[in-house]
């Protein structure tokens, strides 16, 4: 059976799985929805069009599903999704979409987000991510999968995080991230190959070797991008499948670069 405390406040109209756990001083609004095993812990307030689905944990004092932080919001209903087996840390904040988008702020499965980290309005983060403490996500970035932000890292708005990226401490993030990269410092710039995250993933020495071809490329030979490009494309067919989903990952990435340009 669902196990609601006492003192926590759950509007009649909210959806819950029959075996959601809701602690102390809790508040879950009338438009909330949330799956099986789920269990929101004391003093979290969930609020707006949530979607939350199955096996997540969210620690004491969040809040999830509140209005976006944008002063040009007129209150429009948005939504805020979130999927499975995540962890969500004490004082984290979600935010909502917003109209300038597609209206849906949405969180994958399998994430581990730490202390304090605010996902705001129209953010897109992927599975099996890692946010570290007081990491911030501006407006309308995007997270790819397996990526790891760094304890107090800011990333500015419309900027991409690629797929097992890692960001170290305090990062700056003002630019695109490109896929399986390293990046640190102030200014922030592309150090090398994720080689600590792909192992941990179980990368293979082939597949490990096109990416760092792909970073010679792009990061150490002083070509203009769609030189690096052309030549990246070039090495289609030379390993593994596997070595050219990561290809074309990159490729992909590369070609849907933003004005604000790559951290290089």
């Amino acid at each position: 059976m669902t196990r609601i405390h006492a003192t926590a406040i759950v509007d009649p109209k909210a959806e819950l799985a029959e075996d959601v756990e809701v602690g102390p001083y809790a508040i879950i609004g009338p438009q909330v929805r949330i799956g099986a095993r789920t269990v929101v812990g004391a003093h979290v307030v969930i609020e707006g069009r949530t979607t939350i689905g199955c096996d997540n944990r969210f620690y004491p004092s969040s809040s999830i599903g509140a209005m976006p932080q944008d002063m040009s919001h007129g209150g429009e209903i948005t939504a805020l999704e979130i999927g499975d087996r995540n962890t969500v840390r004490e004082f984290c904040t979600f935010n909502t979409g917003t109209f300038k988008e597609e209206g849906v702020t949405r969180v994958g499965s399998d994430n581990w987000i730490m202390a304090y980290v605010h996902i705001a309005h129209d953010c897109q983060v992927g599975n099996h991510t890692i946010l570290v403490n007081q990491a911030t996500l501006a407006g309308h970035v995007r997270v790819g999968d397996w990526a790891v932000v760094g304890g107090l890292s800011g990333v500015h708005q419309f900027v991409r995080i690629g797929a097992h990226a890692m960001i170290g401490f305090q990062g700056h993030v003002s630019q695109d991230v490109a896929p399986y990269m390293t990046v640190d410092g102030n200014p922030l710039a592309t150090r090398a190959v994720n080689l600590t995250g792909l192992k941990r993933r179980a990368f293979s020495d082939e597949r490990i070797a096109v990416i760092r071809k792909m970073h010679k490329l792009i990061f150490r030979n002083g070509l203009p991008l769609a030189q690096a490009q052309t030549e990246i494309e070039a090495l289609r067919g030379q390993g593994s499948g596997e070595g050219d989903q990561d290809i074309a990952l990159m490729l992909g990435f590369l070609s849907d670069v933003g004005k604000r340009g790559l951290v290089r």
